[in-house]
């Protein structure tokens, strides 16, 4: 009997958590793509302009960029996930990053205001090389997707679909293959190239870049930490023979491996969030 009762509560159980689950599925996928086709269209749509002078629009402008950078960074740093943990399933912790993170992507986009104001426009071939150059871009940021496998999970599905199928969301493994032998962030790196590739830019967009790469930047910097705090002396490695964000090195050669297979592996040091302090 206690048996039947066991099996019987945990069917009611995880029948009681589908609705939930999938609720946190559709909205992770709803805005957090939706926020970043919005932001893609940036540059050729304005919500709300209200028509300001340019000191206004670049402070205005810049306000929203740093609100963004504060939620988007602050929300993904071992010690706030650490305290989110002990509020919400820990499955639910990637989607809503990933929907907190679209709903103020969404505001900046809707709030931006547009300059007229004309930085530089590239005319003939440094226009071509400018478009072509976003094209590689964006065909280097797919690769470097593909390369990461399952771990590429930006609206945070992976944990919550495991939970739907009744299995455990493994930790991830530390692989470095495929661009990851060139830089330790080639996604980032795709993204400043894209930032500073565009033909046509008004003194907001010039803001725009600026700011958002000097985040990038800052953001890898503290991502790091956590995965020195993660994976230990192997990252520490992995980050004294492989540059950030330019391949000033070219390609590193860090383990005599077949091309394709993995070129570095580890598994975390510290897998439980619960259990560090930052």
């Amino acid at each position: 009997m206690p048996a039947l009762y066991s099996k019987e509560h945990g069917a009611a159980m995880k029948k009681s958590s589908v609705l939930p689950d999938a609720s946190m599925l559709i909205l992770s996928v709803l805005i957090g793509v939706g926020s970043v086709v919005m932001f893609a269209l940036l540059q050729s749509v304005h919500y709300l302009p209200m028509g300001w002078p340019d000191s206004y629009v670049l402070v205005w402008d810049a306000l929203l960029s740093l609100a963004f950078f504060a939620q988007h960074s602050g929300m993904v740093r071992r010690p706030v996930r650490a305290r989110l943990a002990e509020i919400i399933a820990p499955r639910y912790q990637g989607a809503l990053y990933s929907i907190a993170s679209g709903v103020v992507l969404a505001l900046v986009v809707v709030l931006w205001q547009p300059s007229e104001a004309r930085f530089f426009v590239l005319e003939g071939v440094p226009r071509w090389i400018a478009q072509g150059l976003s094209i590689l871009a964006v065909a280097a940021f797919v690769s470097s997707a593909v390369t990461l496998r399952r771990s590429f999970d930006p609206l945070g599905l992976g944990p919550i679909r495991a939970h739907l199928r009744g299995r455990a969301d493994r930790a991830d493994d530390f692989v470095v293959r495929g661009p990851y032998v060139w830089v330790r962030h080639p996604l980032y790196a795709c993204i400043l190239v894209l930032f500073w590739t565009n033909p046509d830019v008004t003194l907001d967009q010039f803001l725009l870049s600026v700011l958002w790469s000097t985040w990038i930047w800052v953001g890898a910097t503290l991502e790091e930490r956590d995965l020195v705090a993660e994976f230990g002396e192997v990252y520490r490695e992995y980050q004294r023979r492989v540059p950030m964000l330019i391949p000033w090195r070219g390609r590193v050669t860090l383990a005599g491996t077949q091309v394709g297979e993995p070129v570095w592996t580890s598994t975390p040091v510290t897998p439980d969030l619960s259990a560090t302090t930052g």
